[in-house]
């Protein structure tokens, strides 16, 4: 479900579950995870190019698996992707996010939790929770980062749905190109910042880390548990019954 590439000392990790457009389920996850500890400590490696398998770059959580689970599970569940996002802004190699087709939920929030951002324009970009009777389990500092609280709190309603075009606009994406450039152009951004002096390009990761990362972790807990609390109601019950999740 995850495929590494190298292109001179750039590392592109794609998401590869088209059938699920790429959905966050457990095991893919734990391998992202793992990929991302593992090119951290390559030194050859310069820079880490995100992308997903057409047609999506992430479509979120994994709803048919969160369907096998009770709520205490789900909760569990969103709480370790939640680290895994967290832990990009501590990597000391930069992640850039390649967006093509759509980053919806987890996956809107996996992108702003990398370095920078590339989507083509035709890109589609919603946050569902809120419509399906939730809030977002974590991330949501992520978000805040890049567009401000206000901004974030418009994206948070999702009831937009919004092109690559309009996400750059907003300051959420770092760069918009024609549709199906993405990864071309992430891997030409990630090609000039792995060939800097790493030590200067980590150190700049770590100078910035918390003051992107803010109160994350505190806030991801306290958004888990409001998610949980969330899902006991009638229009996240009937969403969730509809995957068979098990209040």
């Amino acid at each position: 479900m995850i495929k590494v590439e190298h292109k001179d000392n750039v590392a592109i990790i794609t998401l590869d579950r088209a059938n699920r457009r790429n959905a966050l389920g457990s095991a893919m996850v734990e391998d992202l995870e793992r990929r991302f500890a593992e090119l951290d400590r390559e030194t050859s490696i310069g820079a880490i190019v995100l992308t997903g398998t057409q047609p999506s770059f992430c479509a979120g959580s994994d709803l048919k698996e969160l369907g096998t689970m009770n709520l205490a599970e789900m909760a569990e569940h969103e709480a370790i992707t939640a680290a895994i996002a967290r832990k990009i802004t501590f990597l000391n190699t930069p992640v850039i996010a390649a967006v093509e087709g759509h980053a919806f939920g987890g996956g809107f929030i996996l992108a702003c939790s990398c370095d920078l951002i590339v989507t083509s324009a035709a890109a589609r970009w919603n946050l569902a929770e809120v419509p399906n009777g939730w809030l977002p389990p974590w991330g949501l500092q992520a978000l805040a980062s890049r567009v401000g609280p206000v901004v974030a709190k418009r994206l948070t309603f999702g009831h937009e749905l919004l092109s690559g075009a309009d996400v750059f606009r907003l300051g959420l994406a770092d760069y918009v190109i024609d549709e199906g450039k993405s990864l071309e152009e992430a891997i030409r951004i990630a090609s000039l910042i792995a060939n800097m002096p790493q030590p200067a390009v980590a150190s700049t990761k770590q100078f910035f880390a918390p003051l992107v990362a803010g109160a994350s972790e505190v806030l991801d807990a306290s958004a888990n548990r409001v998610f949980i609390d969330n899902c006991k109601h009638d229009r996240a019950k009937a969403t969730l019954a509809r995957f068979g999740a098990k209040a």
